[in-house]
């Protein structure tokens, strides 16, 4: 079990929405809190909210896309507050149309924010958690875009698949060490991650989907401002950090997609009986087949 008070945590994407919720919550359970975010506006008021509450906080503006200001910034941190030992990769953008609409821009400026920027987290802060040697964990923040496919939404969702991927290799790789990984996967939360594309740089601006179009942005509030509050997730999180576990998935709605989806798979692998080399690759150990 993680014991999380006392631990300092570093929690991207804190400003607003799901970091902020992290931040509130485990600053409440007794972590001092560095709130990373590439908004000024959010992270002043983020960090006055928590001051007001007599929370230790630190906010830092980050583009968690850029590899050497995100060391600058964690130097920065870890200068101030201490050695980082609870990393949240949580900052994340969406926008949504057909894959074949979508330009290199597009795809740049997604996978940069949704994946790179957790690999910069990884790559930066893991080392010095291993040298440290102490309890340390990584909470990874995908979505249930992971393992659910939607039409429109195949940007996000390759982003999303391949942070499960890189989690779940993360934490066999970390299996005997002292750092711990989480897989975390919103449903729908109310937040403004509909605003995102507002982050997005000027040199990736070339976009086959929508801008700032007031129009979109409340259609697309009106779909997740029923779904679950920040700090109630984060509250969810806290326990999956606190017991170490791997998937923190607190949205029992999407048991019956996912029991349909793993059906599907299951009916269209093979069977050992209908394959003459199986036996012959299951003697070798190869992946996917009982060891020796």
């Amino acid at each position: 079990m993680t014991k999380v008070a006392g631990k300092v945590a570093f929690i991207t994407g804190g400003g607003s929405g799901v970091g902020f919720g992290q931040a509130s919550v485990f600053a409440a359970a007794g972590c001092k809190i560095a709130i990373a975010d590439i908004r000024q506006d959010h992270l002043d008021q983020a960090r006055k909210h928590l001051e007001d509450a007599g929370r230790e906080v630190m906010a830092v503006k980050l583009d968690i896309s850029d590899h050497k200001a995100y060391r600058r910034a964690a130097d920065k941190v870890e200068k101030s507050l201490g050695p980082v030992q609870l990393l949240f990769n949580t900052a994340g953008v969406s926008q949504f149309g057909p894959i074949q609409n979508a330009t290199r821009e597009d795809w740049e400026w997604q996978i940069n924010v949704n994946l790179w920027g957790m690999i910069n987290g990884i790559q930066i802060f893991l080392p010095r958690m291993l040298e440290r040697g102490d309890d340390c964990h990584i909470v990874n923040t995908a979505s249930m875009s992971a393992f659910v496919s939607l039409a429109r939404t195949g940007l996000y969702c390759t982003t999303k698949m391949a942070v499960r991927g890189l989690t779940e290799c993360l934490s066999m790789d970390l299996e005997n060490t002292k750092v711990h990984v989480s897989l975390l996967c919103p449903g729908a939360v109310n937040s403004n991650i509909h605003e995102s594309v507002l982050t997005r740089p000027k040199h990736l601006e070339k976009t086959g989907y929508y801008g700032a179009d007031p129009e979109v942005f409340s259609y697309l509030k009106k779909v997740i401002e029923v779904g679950m509050e920040p700090e109630t997730l984060a509250k969810y999180v806290l326990k999956g950090v606190e017991d170490d576990a791997l998937y923190i998935l607190p949205y029992p709605e999407f048991r019956e997609p996912l029991e349909r989806i793993h059906a599907r798979v299951m009916d269209a692998l093979a069977n050992p009986e209908d394959d003459p080399e199986y036996e012959k690759r299951v003697a070798h150990g190869v992946p996917g087949g009982k060891r020796k």
